[in-house]
């Protein structure tokens, strides 16, 4: 091989051979430029203070701070606008990222409704008119339990009533009021919204429309069974000293019945017959007798 030759011949492989290590150099600074910007903060964001849910967020419950972006939540926001004002349907702990996920969607969004976040897999919202006595006077509030008593005529006696707790321990998702219409003016009715399956919500609404209901608040604590037997008036006045007859219940005791016997005739008796004995009495040589009749 002449010298101009192997000149050529290696200025080839070399060129050859730099091109390859240029190619392996640039991906190998490519692949370390992805990672440092893979772990480069970037600005979301997060809760400044726990967020319960139903609450609505406000500018003091948000802040900005920096967060790996490969490990950014999807749906994470990076300005407060886009919170503030939006209902938490989830529970925010702070310092956690707020995200799509965990706020109720913007108004005309599918599922922009707030209770349908609330209610429980299976169940169902039931919400019944109340009034100041039987809603407790206004101390109820979402999360109490309850149970609900109905009052209505007793089956078969429509002058007798009876009241029987139905529900026990239900849990109240929401309080309100609507308006109504009485006697032509529009009057406010205070209402209850419970969290009932779908068996005890048509025991509900059946009663509502049967009878009167009274809701009965239950200690925070206190998630016992009740063995209710129902109330009736003249169970409730069974003790007093005098209670009127009609009050009195009734109990009718069966007729007596008796067999029917056929008259024993007539028989003469007739006298037995006296008897009598006779003593002999011996004295020595003297010999008597007598006489003894029974």
């Amino acid at each position: 091989m002449t010298r101009p030759n192997a000149v050529i011949l290696a200025s080839v492989f070399a060129l050859f051979f730099a091109v390859i290590a240029a190619w392996l150099a640039y991906g190998y600074l490519q692949k370390e430029m992805n990672s440092i910007n893979a772990v480069q903060p970037q600005k979301i964001v997060v809760a400044a203070t726990d967020i319960p849910i139903g609450t609505i967020v406000t500018v003091a419950q948000l802040k900005v701070t920096s967060w790996p972006k490969d490990s950014i939540p999807p749906g994470s926001v990076q300005q407060t606008e886009a919170v503030v004002g939006r209902v938490a349907i989830r529970p925010i702990t702070k310092g956690d990222a707020v995200t799509e996920l965990k706020l109720k969607p913007k108004s005309g969004a599918a599922g922009s409704g707030f209770m349908t976040y609330v209610v429980p897999q299976g169940h169902r919202a039931v919400t019944v008119a109340v009034n100041e006595v039987a809603g407790v006077a206004g101390f109820l509030t979402p999360s109490d339990r309850v149970d609900v008593i109905v009052t209505t005529p007793l089956p078969g006696h429509e002058t007798e009533s009876v009241s029987k707790i139905m529900l026990e321990n239900v849990p109240i998702l929401a309080t309100g009021q609507v308006t109504d219409q009485k006697e032509g003016k529009p009057v406010v009715v205070p209402t209850v919204t419970l969290d009932l399956v779908p068996e005890d919500a048509e025991k509900l609404v059946l009663s509502a429309s049967k009878g009167s209901l009274q809701l009965l608040l239950r200690n925070i604590s206190d998630s016992f069974h009740v063995d209710s037997k129902g109330a009736t008036i003249a169970k409730v006045l069974s003790g007093m000293e005098h209670v009127p007859a009609a009050l009195k219940p009734v109990t009718q005791s069966p007729p007596a019945r008796y067999a029917k016997t056929r008259p024993r005739p007539m028989v003469a008796v007739k006298a037995a017959p006296s008897r009598s004995y006779t003593l002999e009495i011996v004295r020595g040589t003297e010999k008597s007798s007598r006489q003894y009749a029974e």
